[in-house]
């Protein structure tokens, strides 16, 4: 049974979600300030945490922050509706995605069980039958969920792994938003849903913006993005 940690100080809240997933099969644990969110969140207890932005004690960005310092636990943000400042801060700081309050407690367990099943992806799988997907300067090894940079490690939460590795399988042609959203959020886009371009923009900040010459990861205006195509010659 999958354990749900919620960091939120509307108790009502709370105890509506718990009522509503306990039947689901999951186990719910409730905490209602920042600090003693961010150490449940580190006890290595939970499958996924659901984060309020607005909390006392720490706010759930810094929360998130310090969350994300030591572990890879995943993380849903609830995020005020309309307010498109703290849903792009919270990707930047490393939200695996985002729900506006208030929200349809269906919609609510579509992200959990979307952001699960990556993270039961992230898994480390026999490295004996892995592969390994090398695109000029990066390596992204499929058995371990390591992805590096001109041999050096980079840390990169499920959500920008399995988004890193859509674009590199689909090196040097367009990918569109709509596929990206839908294999790795889970979800068709919206007009104003600019998750997906977040986690580019960490990608390309976490990889570095060229590889060798070449835009890295190419914006199709109104389209979606492509990744470079280059040998591991040019991206030394």
């Amino acid at each position: 049974m999958e354990q749900i940690l919620i960091i939120d100080d509307d108790t009502a809240l709370c105890e509506l979600v718990t009522e509503y997933l306990k039947p689901l099969g999951f186990q719910i644990e409730s905490v209602h300030r920042g600090d003693l969110g961010v150490e449940r969140a580190l006890a290595g207890e939970h499958a996924i945490v659901v984060l309020d932005v607005m909390l006392p004690g720490l706010n759930g960005f810094e929360v998130l922050r310090r969350i994300r310092a030591e572990s890879r636990v995943p993380v849903l943000m609830l995020t005020a509706r309309g307010d498109d400042v703290d849903r792009i801060v919270g990707l930047e700081i490393g939200a695996d995605d985002y729900l506006p309050k208030p929200f349809n407690p269906r919609e609510l367990v579509a992200r959990i069980r979307a952001i699960l099943r990556r993270a039961d992806s992230h898994e480390p799988r026999d490295s004996g039958k892995a592969k390994t997907l090398i695109v000029g300067d990066v390596e992204l090894d499929m058995g371990t969920r390591v992805v590096r940079r001109l041999g050096e490690i980079v840390e990169l939460t499920a959500v920008e792994f399995d988004l890193l590795e859509k674009l590199l399988r689909a090196t040097g042609r367009i990918i569109t938003r709509e596929e990206l959203s839908k294999e790795v959020l889970g979800r068709s886009t919206s007009p104003f849903d600019r998750s997906i371009d977040m986690h580019i923009s960490n990608l390309r900040r976490k990889l570095g913006h060229q590889v060798g010459e070449v835009e890295r990861i190419k914006t199709v205006r109104g389209v979606g993005y492509i990744y470079a195509q280059v040998s591991a010659a040019e991206g030394k």
